[in-house]
């Protein structure tokens, strides 16, 4: 940082940090933040399931995307605001740690978010190996 400038509440290249350590500790509930070209998305965790061969991550992602952290921050004040663009998506562990995220905040999950995930568990489908980004539709 050089001088004159203003600290942030966040640097990004401090948030992202040691995330191979960090993926190990999130939560269920848990609003992780990711960068892309321009700006940064969200995505909620709904679950991580152990597996014969690795995790698997169960995600929910949102349309709105923001020019910095701390509006993604804000936006997690009212999170029953933010727009679903995908209600869930269970992908490998290799595909989770193709793109690097951080936790900003943790809420309670629905039982609505949790029935997702229990649906499908019940379907017995297999996870995607395709990065969530892709997923998404972003690059």
């Amino acid at each position: 940082m050089g001088s004159g400038s203003k600290p942030t509440l966040f640097q990004p290249e401090a948030l992202f940090a040691n995330l191979r350590i960090m993926s190990q500790d999130f939560q269920d509930g848990d609003f992780l933040i990711f960068q892309i070209e321009s700006g940064y998305g969200l995505l909620r965790l709904l679950a991580v399931d152990t597996a014969v061969d690795g995790r698997v991550w169960h995600l929910r992602g949102y349309a709105e995307m923001f020019p910095d952290i701390d509006s993604a921050e804000a936006a997690l004040e009212h999170p029953d605001t933010l727009t679903v663009s995908m209600p869930h998506a269970a992908i490998t562990n290799r595909a989770f740690e193709a793109t690097q995220t951080a936790r900003l905040k943790k809420v309670e999950l629905s039982p609505e978010e949790s029935a997702v995930v229990g649906e499908w568990r019940k379907r017995g489908a297999a996870a995607s190996d395709r990065s969530i980004r892709l997923i998404l539709g972003l690059r």
